[in-house]
C-alpha cells in the first residue's frame, strides 16, 4: 500500500492532524502515514512549496502527498489531485505546486469533483483524505475528477534577471530552524546566467562574494582549535535543495543568533546578485572573498 504523507500549517496543538490521521486509519486500517511538516507558517505557500520539493524524492515512488495549507475550497481556490515525477499530490489550487511543476512536468491534473459526496466536518481535508486512500487503494485519478491543463503559478517563486544578464533579483523564501535563509535562486539557474563571472551576492548591508560547498568550508582547520573564532560567521551555500542560502556558521537563535535576526533578514526580502563582466581570476579558480563576521 502507497504510503500516505501530510504536510499542513495545522501546528502541534489542535486536533486537526489527529483527526486527519483517524479519518485515514477508518478507511485504511494498514495505512502507511508519515509527517512530514505541521509547523508551516499560517497560508504560508512559498514556505510549503519548498518544503514538500525538498521532501517528497525521499518516499518510494507511488506514495501520496497530502497538503493540508490554504486549503479551504472557494471559488478561486479548487482542489486538485496531480501526479508529478511517479508521485502524486492533493492540495489546493493556490500555487503551491507551481514550483515542482516549473522542473517537472506534471504527468496528469484532475480537478477534484466529489464534494458533493463528502459530508464531514472540515470538508476540505475530509476530501483530500478520500483522495488519498482511494490513490493509495491503486484508483485512477479520472474516478475522483476531470482533467486539466494548468495549475496556478506563484510569481514570487522565480527570480528576476534583468535585460543585460548581469543581475538576478530573488526573494527569500523560506527560514529554516537554524534561522538560515533560503532564497528561490536554484544552483542550476544561477550557473546557467553566471557563464563563469565572478559576483557578489547582497542581502541588505550584507555582502558575499563566495558561495562554499559546506557549511564548514569557512572554517580554516589549519589554525589550532583554540584560536578559531568561526562561530557566528555569516557564509553563503547551494543548500541541500539546491538553493541559495545565506547561513550563520553553527548559529542558534537563541544564543549566537542566525542569519535572520544578525543580518536582519525576513521573509520575502530581497537578495542580489550581481555578475562582474570581466572575470578576476582564471576560469576553473574560485574567488576567494573576505565575508562578515557576525557574533
Amino acid at each position: 500500500m502507497a504510503i500516505i504523507t501530510l504536510t499542513s500549517d495545522f501546528g502541534e496543538k489542535d486536533h486537526f492532524v489527529g483527526a486527519m490521521k483517524g479519518a485515514i486509519y477508518g478507511e485504511l486500517p494498514n495505512a502507511k502515514i508519515v509527517d512530514i511538516s505541521h509547523c508551516v507558517s499560517p497560508f504560508n505557500i512559498p514556505e510549503a512549496a519548498y518544503i514538500i520539493q525538498n521532501a517528497y524524492k525521499s518516499f518510494p515512488k507511488g506514495s501520496v502527498h497530502i497538503i493540508g495549507v490554504d486549503s479551504e475550497l472557494n471559488p478561486e481556490n479548487k482542489h486538485l489531485a496531480i501526479k508529478l515525477d511517479e508521485h502524486y499530490f492533493i492540495c489546493a489550487d493556490n500555487g503551491i505546486m507551481s514550483m515542482l511543476g516549473s522542473e517537472i512536468a506534471p504527468e496528469k491534473i484532475v480537478e477534484i469533483n466529489i464534494h458533493d459526496k463528502i459530508h464531514g466536518s472540515f470538508p476540505g481535508l475530509d476530501v483530500f483524505v478520500k483522495v488519498a486512500c482511494h490513490i493509495a487503494r491503486g484508483g485512477t485519478l479520472e474516478v475522483i475528477g476531470k482533467t486539466i491543463d494548468a495549475i496556478k503559478p506563484i510569481k514570487n517563486l522565480v527570480p528576476f534577471i534583468n535585460e543585460e544578464k548581469t543581475q538576478i533579483i530573488g526573494s527569500i523564501i523560506y527560514i529554516d530552524n537554524y534561522g538560515n535563509v533560503v532564497t528561490n535562486i536554484k544552483q542550476s539557474f544561477f550557473e546557467t546566467v553566471q557563464k563563469g563571472r565572478d559576483f557578489e551576492i547582497s542581502a541588505r548591508n550584507n555582502k558575499f562574494k563566495i558561495i562554499f560547498s559546506k557549511y564548514s568550508d569557512v572554517v580554516n582547520f589549519d589554525i589550532p582549535e583554540d584560536k578559531r573564532h568561526d562561530e557566528g560567521r555569516g557564509l553563503v551555500i547551494f543548500n541541500s535543495g539546491g538553493f541559495l542560502e545565506i547561513a550563520v556558521y553553527k548559529s542558534n537563535p537563541t544564543t549566537v543568533g542566525s542569519a535572520s535576526s544578525l543580518m536582519g533578514l525576513n521573509l520575502m526580502d530581497t537578495v542580489s546578485v550581481n555578475f562582474i563582466a570581466t572575470p578576476l581570476v582564471p576560469k576553473g579558480k574560485e574567488t576567494v572573498s573576505a565575508f562578515q563576521d557576525y557574533k
